[in-house]
C-alpha cells in the first residue's frame, strides 16, 4: 500500500500503482469527471499515470492554471491530427499551450493553409474530439524514436530529438497521430467540446530568421460552447480597447518606419498623460526618501560585461556603437542597474547612511525580434520608472515593506484592484545555479514571504522562478476583460554588489556587501499606459486625463466667453481647451464623446448671461447648467 496525501492534509492509503484519477473516483464521480490532470509531488502528470510510492497529490481541474494549460495542450495535439488528416505530409515543429489558448508551428510541405480554411479544421478537430480517444504516454528509446521521425520524414521532430538524453524520452498517441511530448495531457479527447481558430502567421524554425519559417496557427478551446462564446465576445471588447487603436484615435502616440519599428513617439496628449503618471511616481518617491537620478542611454561595454547584462542581450541586442578611438565600444543601455551601482560605488559609504534609494525614469533599449513587437506593450526603447534600494540585510525585510506598500499604492490610484503576488523562490534541490550564502538566501526569501503576509497579499509560490541573484515578488495584475499582465516587480540582489564590488563600513568599522533591491511599480512606463489604456478602454481617470473637459460654444459668438472660462478654469489646475470649429453643437458633442473627454461643457446665450456652464459627462448625458465657482467646487470633489 502506498499513502496519498492530499490538499487538506489528509492521508489516504491505496494499492501500489493506482492512478491519480482512481484517487478521484474514490472520493466523487462528480470530482473524477472534472479532473483534467494531477500534480504528484509538484509535478503535473497525465491523471491515469501509476503512482509507485507514498505522494502529496493535487487533482488538476479547469479552475487551475495547470488544467488549463493541460487542456490547450492538448488541444494542441488534437489540431495537429486534424491538419495530418487534411495536409498529408505535413510536417510539425512545436504545440505548446499559452496563457490563452495554443499554438502549433507547422510546415505544410508547399500545401497552402489560410484563414479560410479554419472552418475546415474546426469541423475535422471537434469530428475527433467526438470520437473520445484516450491520450496515451509511452516512455521509448532514442534509437525507436528517431526510426519513428526517419520513416516519417519530419526534420523539425528529430532535430528536438537529438538535444534529448535517451531514457527521458516519451511518446503520446491519440487516435491516429502520434507526437514527441513530455506531456502531460487531459484523459480524453472527449472534454473537448467547442473550438475556435483564431490567427495564423509565420514563425521561423527555433526563432531563427536564418531557418525555414513555419506556419503558426493559433487556437483556443472549451469545455462547453457558452464558454467559448463569452470568450469570444470578450475578444470583440478587446478589439475595441486595442491601445494600438486607442492610441491613434486619441493621439495618444505614434509610431514611424523611419524613426524605427519598435520605437514610440509621444505626441503632445499621450506625453501629458505619462508625464502625469512620471510626475505622480516621482513626488511619492521623494516623500519615502528616494533620491532621484538621471544616467546616460548608453555606457562603455566594460560596464555591462561587468554587471553580465552583455553575456545575457549583447548577441541578440543591438550591437556595440564604435568610436573614432581604436577598440572602444559603447552600448545603448540593455538596463539602469549598472549605472545605479556605480552612483552608489563613487564615494565610501557608512552604514549610517544606509538604505539608500536610488530612482530613475530611465530608458533601456533591446532589440526585439520584430515578429515579436506589439504596440506600446513590447517595443525596443522603454523607459523603466527604475528604482535600486541598497540595504544592509537586516534592511532587507522592511524596504520590502516599503515597495509593496507603494506598489499597491500605485496599482489601487490606476484602478487595478485584482492581482496576485507570485513569490519566486530558488529550487533547493539545485543551488548550484545560484549565487550567495545559503544563510543570506534564507533571510531575503524569509523577509518576502513574511513582508507579503503582512502586507495581506494573496500570493502563489514558485519554486525554482527566482533570479541567479535572489528571489522575487511579481504582482499579476487582471484588466478589465480579466486579462493577467505581470506589471510591478520587485526582486532582491546579491550579484550585482558582488560584480561591481560595493561596499560599505559597518558598525565594527570592517566592509561589508550590501543588499540591493531592484524595483518598478509600472514596469515600464509604456506597457504600463499600454494595459491601462485598454483597461479603462481609454476614459483614463480624472486626474490622469490629458484633457478633462471640452468647451463647446454654441456658435461663433460665444467663443470669447468660452475663453474666459477657459482662463478661469486654468487658475484651478483644470486643464482642457475649446473646441471652436463651425460645427453644430451636436456634431461638437458628438465627436467630444468620442474623444472620450470626461467632461463638456457648453456655453451659449444664457451660459455667458449666469457666468455659468452646461454639463455633460462623458457616456452619461446632460448633468444640467452650474455656475464656474459651483463647477470648479463640484469638479473637485469628483478629483
Amino acid at each position: 500500500m502506498i499513502k496519498i496525501t492530499l490538499p487538506d492534509g489528509s492521508v489516504r492509503q491505496y494499492e501500489k500503482g493506482t492512478s491519480s484519477m482512481d484517487v478521484a473516483k474514490s472520493i466523487s464521480e462528480g470530482l473524477a469527471r472534472n479532473v483534467l490532470a494531477a500534480k504528484v509531488n509538484g509535478e503535473v502528470w497525465d491523471a491515469s499515470r501509476s503512482i509507485n510510492s507514498d505522494a502529496s497529490l493535487e487533482l488538476l481541474t479547469w479552475d487551475s492554471k495547470e488544467g488549463k494549460n493541460t487542456f490547450w495542450h492538448s488541444s494542441a495535439h488534437l489540431m495537429a491530427e486534424a491538419l495530418e488528416a487534411l495536409y498529408p505530409g505535413i510536417k510539425f515543429g512545436i504545440g505548446p499551450a499559452l496563457e490563452n489558448g495554443f499554438y502549433y508551428d507547422v510546415d505544410p510541405g508547399g500545401q497552402q493553409i489560410s484563414s479560410e480554411d479554419f472552418k475546415k479544421i474546426e469541423d475535422k478537430i471537434m469530428e475527433l474530439a467526438r470520437k473520445g480517444n484516450e491520450y496515451r504516454r509511452q516512455e521509448i528509446g532514442k534509437a525507436e524514436a528517431i526510426a519513428f521521425f526517419k520513416e516519417k520524414g519530419d526534420e523539425y521532430k528529430l532535430e528536438l530529438l537529438d538535444e534529448l538524453a535517451d531514457g527521458s524520452i516519451t511518446f503520446y498517441h491519440q487516435g491516429n497521430f502520434t507526437d514527441l511530448c513530455r506531456g502531460p495531457h487531459i484523459p480524453d479527447t472527449g472534454k473537448i467540446k467547442a473550438v475556435k481558430l483564431l490567427k495564423i502567421g509565420g514563425a521561423y524554425w527555433r526563432g531563427d530568421d536564418q531557418r525555414n519559417q513555419l506556419t503558426r496557427i493559433y487556437g483556443i478551446t472549451f469545455q462547453k460552447q457558452k464558454e467559448l462564446t463569452e470568450y469570444l465576445e470578450m475578444l470583440e471588447e478587446a478589439k475595441k480597447r486595442d491601445h494600438r487603436k486607442l492610441g491613434e484615435e486619441l493621439e495618444l502616440f505614434m509610431f514611424s518606419e523611419k524613426v524605427g519599428a519598435g520605437l514610440p513617439i509621444w505626441l503632445p496628449k499621450g506625453t501629458a498623460l505619462r508625464s502625469r503618471l512620471e510626475n505622480f511616481l516621482k513626488d511619492e518617491q521623494v516623500k519615502r526618501g528616494y533620491q532621484p537620478v538621471i544616467t546616460p542611454h548608453i555606457g562603455k561595454k566594460e560596464l555591462y560585461v561587468t554587471s553580465g547584462h552583455y553575456e545575457k542581450y549583447g548577441k541578440d541586442s543591438f550591437q556595440p556603437i564604435h568610436t573614432p578611438r581604436e577598440g572602444e565600444e559603447f552600448l545603448l543601455k540593455p538596463m539602469n542597474c549598472p549605472h545605479h551601482c556605480e552612483i552608489f560605488g563613487h564615494k565610501p559609504r557608512s552604514y549610517k547612511e544606509l538604505p539608500v534609494r536610488i530612482a530613475e525614469f530611465g530608458t533601456v533599449y533591446r532589440y526585439e525580434m520584430s515578429g515579436e513587437l506589439h504596440g506600446l506593450t513590447r517595443v525596443r526603447g522603454f523607459t523603466q520608472d527604475d528604482a535600486h534600494l541598497f540595504c544592509t540585510p537586516d534592511q532587507v525585510k522592511a524596504e520590502f515593506h516599503g515597495v509593496i506598500e507603494l506598489t499597491l499604492m500605485v496599482l489601487k490610484k490606476l484602478g487595478f484592484e485584482n492581482y496576485t503576488a507570485q513569490i519566486s523562490l530558488r529550487d533547493p534541490e539545485n543551488k548550484d545555479k545560484y549565487i550567495g550564502s545559503d544563510e543570506n538566501w534564507e533571510k531575503a526569501e524569509r523577509a518576502i514571504i513574511e513582508a507579503a503576509a503582512e502586507a495581506g497579499l494573496e500570493t502563489v509560490t514558485e519554486l525554482g522562478e527566482a533570479a541567479f541573484y535572489g528571489p522575487k515578488l511579481d504582482f499579476m495584475v487582471k484588466d478589465a476583460l480579466g486579462r493577467s499582465w505581470q506589471l510591478g516587480t520587485i526582486q532582491v540582489d546579491y550579484n550585482l554588489p558582488e560584480r561591481f564590488k560595493l561596499e560599505y563600513i559597518g558598525a565594527d568599522n570592517a566592509p561589508h556587501r550590501p543588499v540591493m533591491i531592484h524595483r518598478a511599480p509600472f514596469g515600464s512606463m509604456e506597457r504600463f499606459i499600454g494595459v491601462l489604456t485598454e483597461h479603462c478602454a481609454g476614459k483614463f481617470p480624472l486626474w490622469l486625463a490629458p484633457e478633462q473637459y471640452l468647451l463647446l460654444p454654441i456658435s461663433d459668438k460665444y467663443n470669447n466667453y468660452a475663453a474666459e472660462v477657459m482662463a478661469e478654469l486654468a487658475k484651478h489646475d483644470i486643464r482642457g481647451r475649446i473646441d471652436d470649429r463651425t460645427e453644430s453643437i451636436g456634431r461638437k458633442i458628438r465627436d467630444a464623446e468620442l474623444s472620450k473627454v470626461p467632461f463638456m461643457l457648453i456655453v451659449g446665450e444664457k451660459e455667458a448671461e449666469a457666468n455659468a456652464v452646461g454639463v455633460r459627462k462623458q457616456g452619461e448625458g446632460d448633468l444640467g447648467a452650474k455656475g464656474i465657482n459651483d463647477f470648479i467646487a463640484w469638479f473637485k470633489e469628483q478629483l
